[in-house]
């Protein structure tokens, strides 16, 4: 398989607009009430946030279309990592909120 056949899953709209409707959401809470991410002893998990925020960044690079063209820039925001990294978000998003 070439990679060109491995990529095309990846450039149909559904999926730019799955990025996108993770991102935004994440990054909204992160900017306008970062406290719903913090744990039960009320700190941050900094490693944790970084990763979060990766996968945001890779899901608005994805969402809004810009393909990367060297390799090691379209690995660190390839959208499965990416996807990755925001359902992490989103699951610390809801294990802060119990």
């Amino acid at each position: 398989m070439t990679a060109e056949v491995l990529a095309a899953p990846f450039r149909h709209t559904i999926s730019r607009a799955l990025s996108l409707l993770m991102a935004v959401p994440l990054s909204l809470v992160l900017l306008i009430h970062p406290a719903s991410m913090l744990n039960a002893q009320g700190h941050y998990s900094h490693s944790m946030l970084m990763l979060i925020m990766w996968g945001v960044a890779g899901g608005y690079v994805h969402g809004v279309g810009f393909e990367p063209r060297a390799l090691a820039w379209q690995v660190v925001f390839h959208p499965l990592l990416s996807w990755a990294f925001m359902a992490l978000g989103f699951g610390l998003w809801i294990l802060a909120r119990q």
